[in-house]
């Protein structure tokens, strides 16, 4: 049986947090070897922290989402830095760019509620920052991008990404840029909600990408694969909304091997390959 690797999820999330005993044990099973566990502002690094603290499968990694970036507090800068140099084998993210928030969410999307939505000028100085701090500190780094890629793509002419290396997680641009993004050290993650009969066009690039550049992941407990797909399932939101188990990884593991045509024995060496080339062992 095949040892997964989760190159992106949210473990601490408040939305896990009455499964979690359920979540770990179904993650034991599987098994699991590995998973990033992205802190996305002040208020969650410390319970990122506490789980790495807890069990050898999590990598820590901590950032400021560009979601939280209009929310953060003058001090933040020091705190990530503080919190990256107590944890040497820790990386950077979730951050990123976001124009989404701006230019599509509704006004009273409740995933919002209570952000201030920063400004895409706002979110790149904070995106500037936080790589500038993974060059300086030899850390990878977890990227979000969701209506953004060109902006992203400046940023990357321009030759602010760490030499170490970097991840776009659940990648959703064109391929020509995906050509240009792993031409300047990136990795891609693929994620379970693209084996949704309307994300061809996201399998698609996914069936091309260099073998050696490709990672899967999660993102639990949000983007939840189709329900066909989906191996473990938990309790739904009051408003109806679905909990993605991260245990579902497996079942990303298997939709995967079926686009690319390899067995998921096979496709499971790579991406451990793959991961610790990016993330690093421990």
């Amino acid at each position: 049986m095949p040892a997964f690797v989760d190159a992106h999820n949210h473990l601490q999330d408040a939305w896990l947090a009455p499964h979690r005993e359920q979540v770990l044990a179904d993650l034991a099973a599987l098994p699991l070897h590995a998973a990033v566990v992205n802190g996305t502002c002040e208020g969650d690094w410390a319970d990122v922290a506490a789980l790495a603290r807890a069990h050898a499968f999590v990598r820590p990694s901590y950032g400021l989402h560009p979601w939280n970036v209009g929310n953060a507090t003058p001090e933040w800068r020091e705190a990530l830095e503080a919190r990256l140099l107590a944890a040497p084998h820790a990386a950077i993210g979730e951050i990123g760019l976001d124009r989404w928030i701006l230019n599509r969410a509704r006004p009273d999307d409740p995933r919002l509620a209570g952000l201030r939505r920063a400004s895409l000028d706002e979110q790149v100085d904070a995106l500037h920052w936080q790589l500038d701090l993974a060059a300086r500190l030899d850390r990878p780094v977890t990227i979000h991008c969701l209506d953004a890629w060109g902006a992203l793509a400046e940023i990357v002419r321009d030759g602010f990404m760490p030499e170490r290396g970097f991840l776009l997680h659940a990648y959703g641009g064109s391929p020509e840029l995906a050509d240009e993004f792993a031409a300047a050290g990136a990795y891609f993650s693929f994620n379970g909600s693209f084996l949704a009969e309307r994300q061809a066009a996201r399998r698609a690039v996914f069936a091309e990408l260099p073998a050696d550049r490709l990672l899967a992941e999660t993102d639990a407990p949000a983007m939840p694969l189709p329900a066909d797909h989906c191996t473990h399932t938990l309790p739904g939101l009051a408003d109806g909304s679905t909990i993605n188990h991260p245990a579902n990884i497996g079942a990303v593991y298997e939709g995967l091997a079926q686009l690319r045509q390899c067995s998921v024995a096979s496709l499971a060496e790579q991406l451990e390959s793959n991961f610790r080339h990016l993330f690093g062992g421990q």
